[in-house]
């Protein structure tokens, strides 16, 4: 593969997982991931890694728990349902610390609903998909380069916090195509994993559960969770800011409903509309922090997402009710358009949103 190279979202993924060192991918097709499947297929074989393709989705989480268990790398995709029935297995590697990634390229419902791109599993995502308290990480590219680059990045950070990453992107994402630089030569080591189950000659053996029978102990495991998620919280926010120095209306967007809304501030600004864009990159965990300063500046916010507004939550979350926030959600698969947000801006600057 050339250092420059022009692939679709799914493909740049793949090319991120293979840069990171994934050991073994598991997956089931669903659209509109199955290039993910496909190209793992092609592609893992020939540098000595795991490519199966599971029975179910719940094989596939299944076998990235085994593999992560043995502290190799592991990953699955798939798209919104698929997702859904692998959520028991991704609350299971969180309760037993363990890394791996995710990929949800999501698809319109609810139900089978349709293969148009939707950015409605932000709850599921951020919020918990599984039973239990606990937090995955939850990382949001807007382009190709970012699905590649946040692939990469997915992995470290699992490692790092020994819990599941998720890439969440959506079908227009997934298969649109832009050039991409590759990143040369070998990616850092992946760090030791002495709680790694490989064999206990010559040390003590270790244990991996989430089961924890004796009363208190799985109170200590959550508490000991939820320390690391205040870490997390602490050290690994990530947004985006356009024009925000001095906006009266802040957008905030991710995804592809982000490449929409800086088209609207790049078309507004050089009319003197002052528009700013909050593109939040970790959903979980969410900039809270960012989204409230900006926002305290601003007359008015604007959520934009494919959803009814879900990312909405969050956003009245960090601006406490001082600023007001208005949304512009689309659902079933339909994407808000520039001329669609530049007439929510105008009715918010005006006083009748």
């Amino acid at each position: 593969m050339p250092s420059r190279a022009l692939l679709s979202g799914n493909e740049a993924v793949c090319e991120g997982a293979l840069f990171a060192g994934c050991d073994g991918y598991y997956g089931y097709p669903i659209t509109p991931q199955n290039e993910i499947t496909a190209y793992m297929a092609r592609h893992m074989p020939d540098r000595g890694r795991i490519f199966i393709q599971a029975e179910s989705e719940l094989a596939a989480i299944s076998m990235v728990f085994g593999t992560a268990v043995a502290g190799k790398r592991a990953m699955t995709s798939s798209s919104s349902p698929g997702i859904s029935l692998k959520q028991e297995g991704i609350s299971y590697l969180a309760g037993a610390e363990l890394p791996a990634v995710i990929v949800n390229i999501q698809r319109a419902g609810p139900g089978l609903g349709n293969i148009t791109p939707s950015q409605a599993d932000y709850f599921q995502a951020t919020k918990g998909g599984g039973h239990g308290d606990y937090h995955q990480i939850v990382l949001a590219p807007d382009s190709v380069p970012e699905m590649y680059e946040l692939t990469v990045l997915a992995f470290e950070l699992a490692d790092k916090y020994r819990t599941p990453v998720m890439v969440l992107a959506d079908g227009r994402l997934g298969q649109m195509m832009e050039p991409l630089e590759l990143r040369a030569g070998a990616a850092p080591a992946p760090p030791a994993k002495p709680w790694a189950l490989t064999g206990a000659a010559g040390r003590a053996p270790n244990t991996i559960r989430s089961l924890y029978l004796v009363e208190g102990e799985l109170e200590a495991l959550n508490l000991k969770l939820q320390q690391k998620y205040r870490q997390i919280r602490a050290q690994e926010v990530r947004y985006e800011e356009r024009a925000t120095a001095a906006c009266d209306v802040l957008l905030v967007a991710y995804g592809t409903s982000a490449r929409v809304a800086k088209g609207v501030v790049a078309a507004l600004r050089p009319q003197g509309v002052k528009v700013g864009l909050l593109r939040p990159i970790t959903l979980w965990p969410f900039p809270y922090e960012a989204v409230a300063a900006v926002a305290g500046r601003a007359r008015g916010v604007l959520v934009v997402e494919m959803s009814s507004g879900q990312m909405l939550e969050d956003v009245r979350l960090a601006g406490e009710g001082k600023t007001p926030v208005f949304c512009e959600g689309r659902m079933g698969g339909g994407v808000p358009t520039q001329s669609e947000i530049i007439k929510r801006v105008d009715r918010i600057l005006t006083g009748k949103a």
